[in-house]
């Protein structure tokens, strides 16, 4: 079967190294406590789950005079933690 991506969220804009370090900061602190992760930007809203391991990728691109550095984290919906397995 063949899902298509689809966009939930985007949001972009300048901002100082300071700004940037501070976002990811507190997506990192969320991350690590297995927080749900909250995004709010004008009418767009969305939630992520963290309580489970995910697939991280970093690239790295190079276009004209451009670099960009790209962060993803992908969370497999259908591997939701679960609690302790026990049979009685």
């Amino acid at each position: 079967m063949n899902f298509m991506e689809r966009v939930l969220f985007e949001m972009e804009k300048k901002m100082e190294g300071s700004e940037i370090a501070e976002y990811l900061r507190k997506i990192a602190d969320k991350i690590d406590s297995g927080e749900t992760i909250k995004l709010n930007s004008g009418n767009q809203s969305v939630e992520l789950d963290t309580d489970r391991p995910a697939e991280f990728e970093v690239k790295v691109e190079e276009e004209d005079n451009e670099q960009s550095l790209e962060l993803e984290i992908e969370w497999n919906k259908a591997h939701k933690k679960s609690g302790d397995l026990s049979i009685e």
